[in-house]
């Protein structure tokens, strides 16, 4: 199949973008159409669409979704969207932005208030080049340190800083296996371990099979405005809707959450809520309860000199 065939496709390399016509940051609006066509908006019925590129040379796209039969507050905007793809896709960071505000994609503005605070996350927040453009004129770029003040607290980890929240499944050692193996809860888990949860410390991962037997994962994602903040099947969604090739929310048979015991934020009522509503009907659902393993949390914590492990206490760490 060729690129211009495959119009599921959401993550393009430098070589494949500049096959699209961006072959520069200002140019990130030639794949604009592509990324609306790919919205799912059947509440809203208006398709947004982001294009993003990543110090990697990569190109990302990202589409607002809506669910069918779910309040609106549970949709996925694009720019959050944009941002989980690039945390599933192990990127580090977001150079430029593009995001369409006019229903003919000819327009480019600043992201909502509820996606700047996304944004804020990611270490280089306030350098992210937002491009403006008005119709038929080229357009400019601003950073976002101009449209929102750094209101992260002082020491905050990042959201696509690599981590390892060191959880273990609860339960019966024989029904414990490695995050590599092909049980969907530990795919689960493994998501949970990626989680970024440093305000609640709540870390959470969602797994999905669909009807073919491949399987998606996404997990919790923070944000300190609260509000913002992305669930794990949501997460796991923008996994599917990038990977499943236009496959129906209803196509999905299985899936597992993954959950700290006793966690300040569950995740549980709100996830059966969504599956309950899109996916296929009596789709499987199952919870799993985790904790940190504290010595393998130790281990980390020593081996990527986050702390000095011969002095304090180590207490209340973020995930």
């Amino acid at each position: 199949m060729t690129m211009a065939q495959d119009r599921f496709k959401f993550v393009f390399t430098a070589n494949e973008a500049a096959t699209e016509g961006v072959t520069e940051p200002i140019r990130l609006p030639n794949l604009i159409r592509k990324a609306m066509s790919l919205a799912r908006a059947p509440i809203s019925k208006y398709k947004v669409g982001a294009v993003g590129r990543t110090s990697s040379g990569r190109v990302y796209l990202g589409v607002n979704v809506d669910f069918p039969g779910l309040p609106l507050h549970h949709s996925i905007h694009a720019e959050q969207f944009l941002v989980t793809n690039l945390a599933l896709n192990s990127e580090k960071d977001l150079c430029e932005l593009a995001v369409a505000v006019s229903v003919d994609g000819k327009e480019f503005g600043t992201p909502c208030g509820y996606c700047r605070q996304f944004l804020m996350e990611m270490s280089n927040a306030l350098d992210i080049k937002i491009l403006s453009k008005p119709k038929h004129e080229t357009g400019s770029f601003s950073t976002l340190r101009l449209l929102l003040p750094n209101v992260l607290p002082k020491g905050s980890p990042f959201l696509l800083e690599k981590r390892d929240n060191c959880l273990t499944l609860l339960g019966p050692a024989e029904e414990i296996c490695s995050s590599d193996c092909s049980h969907l809860k530990c795919k689960a888990l493994a998501a949970a371990n990626n989680s970024f949860s440093p305000y609640t410390e709540s870390p959470s991962g969602v797994a999905l099979l669909d009807n073919d037997g491949k399987w998606y994962y996404g997990w919790y994602i923070d944000s300190v405005a609260s509000n913002p903040s992305l669930g794990p099947v949501q997460a796991a969604l923008v996994d599917f809707v990038t990977r499943s090739r236009g496959k129906r929310f209803n196509k999905i048979v299985r899936a597992v959450l993954v959950e700290k015991n006793n966690a300040i934020v569950s995740q549980e009522r709100t996830a059966k809520m969504i599956l309950d509503t899109i996916a296929a009907p009596n789709c499987d659902f199952k919870v799993f309860h985790c904790s940190v393993d504290g010595a393998k949390r130790l281990k980390y914590l020593r081996d990527t000199l986050v702390i000095d492990t011969s002095v304090g206490d180590y207490a209340g760490l973020h995930y």
